[in-house]
């Protein structure tokens, strides 16, 4: 279900809220310093301006980004970037390692770790601790080649290592592949999941390819995201199913276009959608679009947030997302959620 890019699980769209004022002030926060290599200033930002709780571990998860070449940015640089994203560090000159602010993230749900691109987000990992994780693991597992590299994440991990993953494990637990470690013993990953699909097709096992293919999709394996459906599309079209393929698609476009994992086009034309489906969100954020959902018995609070959904469907479309930062925050605040308008804005 969207929730104004948010997710709550098992509905179609936003649930309402109480409404509460906001706006009178813009949070204080000073500027996170890219020379740092510690995270006093994103666990500011995280709780002081994102208004919720920073992962345990997040100091540990900066320094490891670092080593793998990452360059460390303020939690506040997120112009050009989809809003709800706390941008961590940076990968090239197109690319932000970031935690994403779900708006109404069902209770106990953690930040995802994702990668924000153009069009949106890609998953990382469910939550810090995983993402950890399995890095430790592929350092682990890598070691013999990158031994140097190894012992230098390990190091700096000291914090999560006793808790998450103890050196040797993977050996020990005599399992060859890494891949079958990761998934049975640290979590699933997108792009693990997606690689054992071909890896399966490439076998010509393809009963295989799809059998994982749909337990990729599985609504509680990765909540919120749209990426598992497009995938599963992209499988079934390759064995000739084109109209589960389509239903697939059309399946994947109920979720946050911005978690599709590609450019929306791309999903569009395996739904057999030209531009209808753009045309009717943009027919819903006009004023005629709001009354006639309030006139149909829709909560107001209900009717902003939905609103602030489909402003970040459209802006996924081609990127823009700082054109429409201030209508999304004025849709949070219209439902009641300050804290997340105040986030939302905010920008260094």
């Amino acid at each position: 279900m969207k929730v104004g890019g948010g997710v709550a699980l098992g509905c179609p769209r936003a649930v309402a809220f109480p409404g509460i004022f906001f706006g009178r002030s813009r949070p204080a926060f000073r500027c996170y310093s890219s020379s740092s290599s510690s995270s006093p200033d994103h666990v500011s930002f995280i709780k002081d301006v994102a208004a919720t709780q920073a992962p345990e571990h997040l100091n540990e998860l900066l320094k490891i980004l670092q080593v793998r070449g990452e360059e460390i940015i303020s939690p506040g640089a997120k112009r050009g970037l989809i809003p709800l994203a706390i941008p961590l560090s940076r990968k090239g000159s197109d690319s932000v390692t970031a935690l994403l602010r779900w708006p109404t993230a069902p209770s106990g749900m953690e930040m995802p770790l994702v990668e924000v691109r153009k069009y949106g987000v890609w998953l990382l990992a469910k939550n810090v601790d995983q993402y950890i994780h399995r890095v430790l693991v592929e350092a682990d597992a890598n070691s013999h080649q990158e031994r140097e590299r190894a012992d230098e994440l390990f190091r700096i991990s000291a914090g999560a290592e006793k808790k998450l993953y103890e050196k040797g494990d993977f050996i020990a637990s005599k399992i060859s592949c890494l891949d079958t470690y990761i998934l049975k013993k640290v979590g699933l990953f997108p792009d693990v999941l997606e690689r054992r699909v071909k890896q399966h097709f490439d076998n010509g096992d393809n009963i295989s390819a799809l059998v994982t293919g749909e337990f990729y999709t599985k609504k509680e394996h990765f909540p919120g995201f749209a990426r598992p459906f497009v995938f599963n599309a992209e499988i079934l079209l390759k064995v000739g199913r084109n109209v589960e393929a389509k239903d697939a698609a059309r399946g994947a476009l109920k979720s946050p276009w911005w978690t599709l994992g590609c450019e929306y086009h791309e999903v569009a034309n395996i739904a057999e959608w030209e531009d209808e489906q753009i045309e009717y969100i943009k027919e819903k954020v006009t004023e005629e679009g709001r009354q006639a959902d309030l006139k149909k018995g829709k909560e107001p609070a209900q009717v902003a947030l939905d609103e602030a959904a489909f402003l970040l469907d459209l802006a996924s479309i081609d990127g823009t997302w700082d054109d429409c930062v201030k209508r999304i925050a004025e849709c949070y605040r219209e439902a009641g959620l300050r804290d997340v308008a105040n986030f939302v804005v905010y920008r260094d």
